[in-house]
């Protein structure tokens, strides 16, 4: 080992022009400096601009105690607006607000479930692995398909990995039909992954007036190449799709049928997409206990019928006995070609969300299945009456079609306008939909769950009768 001086904390903030940041000692400096082959720090960045280069030290307080820095970290969290502290939320588009129990960060933190990360030696990872096969249990249970792998990044990747999953199960195939009413992420995701595939074409299908996706549209576009069409139910509008008539058309062509739910809470009141005809059940399950957390993380999940069980991404866990006949668990499936033969990879994908799986089942587990739909309930009942008062108030719904707890309304007035004069009050009062469908700019999408209490729903309904002139 090298000579390392102990850095002066008072120089470790600035020092070489304020351009120094790591406090590292001199001679770590002076063997870096030689390797790159700069004479100083001054060198090292002499190529770049003067005028975006740093002239003076660091505007940064310190050094700090720990009882000073907590401090000081504390109060830029204040400065944060967060719903449910001191805002009212009504966003949703695929991120949706739900009561997270306490208990669930109890439990994920326990040394059973910090195990090894990757879970391929089972006798290390049997926490790891009972887990995983759990979250697949409930996975299987809500979508109504019989195998469920160990999850996916999240929602948006998951389409596209159940795309890809078609296509290499219809083989000779290269037409996948997507309803343009899927989430716009989650769309645009597909496309990304399918651009660099010469051979693999992404066409998008239209709505009807009543914001379903357009079934004569369908059907005009279903041809021999067709290897599977993707309905989002509730879809990005809100609105409840039939996954019986969207999977019946598409098996008359020969496709397979894609269900994707980016609100998983939904699967514990409405019909399954197993129950529906899916072959492949794809989506977010972060409304199982993640919260929003400013963006994530997120939590994908993917299930499918059995005899496509050898063509899911990423991996499964099974349940087994052991050599004095109790129950363990093992890596069943994982799709490790592409560490050894690349081009007979199923999927690049070669992990899974662990910890928020874990989340997930401990949080499916407290709620049971008739908890579960009583919480599902809850989000419906008052989402149909704020959709009827709001109408009420002179925001008209958008779609008449069924909902579970998100809509979209009209509004009489410019929605950037509505949105600015709600926040100003203290209200997030939904998301905007004409940055990605400019046919509906006068409509915004508003999200109630349980989280939502009735005093809130009063506000906005008061605020936007202001507005609406009711």
């Amino acid at each position: 080992m090298t000579e390392t001086q102990t850095p002066d904390p008072k120089k470790a903030v600035a020092s070489e022009g304020g351009h120094r940041y790591l406090p590292i000692g001199e001679v770590d400096q002076r063997e870096m400096l030689e390797a790159i082959g700069a004479a100083s720090i001054e060198d090292l960045f002499a190529s770049l601009p003067e005028a975006i280069r740093l002239q003076q030290p660091v505007n940064v307080a310190g050094p700090l105690s720990d009882q000073e820095l907590r401090s000081y970290l504390h109060g830029l969290e204040e400065r944060n607006q967060v719903a449910g502290r001191n805002l009212s939320s009504f966003l949703g588009a695929g991120a949706y607000r739900h009561d997270s129990p306490a208990v669930i960060d109890s439990l994920i933190t326990r040394s059973e479930f910090l195990t090894v990360y990757t879970p391929y030696q089972p006798e290390v990872s049997q926490g790891t692995l009972q887990a995983i096969f759990e979250f697949q249990t409930f996975m299987s249970l809500l979508t109504g398909l019989p195998v469920a792998n160990a999850s996916l990044y999240e929602g948006a990747s998951a389409l596209a990995e159940a795309a890809l999953m078609a296509y290499r199960v219809q083989r000779k195939r290269h037409k996948v039909i997507v309803a343009g009413s899927i989430h716009p992420h989650y769309r645009a995701t597909l496309d990304t992954y399918a651009k660099n595939l010469e051979d693999l074409e992404v066409v998008e299908v239209g709505w009807d007036a009543t914001g379903r996706v357009d079934l004569e549209a369908l059907e005009a576009l279903l041809d021999d190449d067709t290897a599977a069409v993707a309905v989002q139910s509730p879809n990005h509008f809100g609105v409840v799709e039939g996954w019986s008539r969207v999977s019946e058309v598409a098996h008359k062509a020969g496709a397979l049928s894609i269900g994707v739910v980016a609100e998983a809470l939904s699967m514990a009141l409405l019909q399954s997409p197993g129950d529906g005809g899916c072959d492949i059940a794809v989506g977010e399950a972060q409304s199982f206990g993640l919260p929003v957390s400013f963006g994530g993380p997120y939590l994908g999940f993917m299930a499918a019928r059995d005899e496509y069980k050898r063509s899911l991404p990423g991996r499964l866990a099974g349940q087994t006995v052991d050599a004095l006949g109790k129950r363990a668990f093992v890596l069943t499936l994982a799709t490790r070609e592409q560490h050894i033969r690349r081009e007979k990879a199923t999927s690049n994908i070669c992990t899974n969300q662990a910890l928020c799986a874990l989340a997930a089942t401990i949080y499916l587990s407290l709620h049971g299945k008739v908890g579960l739909r009583r919480l599902a309930e809850i989000n419906l009942r008052r989402a149909t009456t704020t959709r009827r008062r709001l109408a009420e108030a002179g925001f008209p719904v958008r779609f008449d079609a069924p909902c579970f707890n998100e809509f979209a309304v009209r509004s009489p007035r410019p929605v950037p306008e509505v949105l600015a004069h709600l926040e100003a009050r203290g209200i997030l009062g939904g998301v905007p939909l004409g940055g990605d469908y400019p046919d509906l700019e006068d409509t915004f999408l508003v999200a109630v769950t349980e989280c939502n209490q009735p005093a809130e729903l009063d506000r906005l309904v008061a605020e936007l009768a202001t507005l609406g002139g009711k």
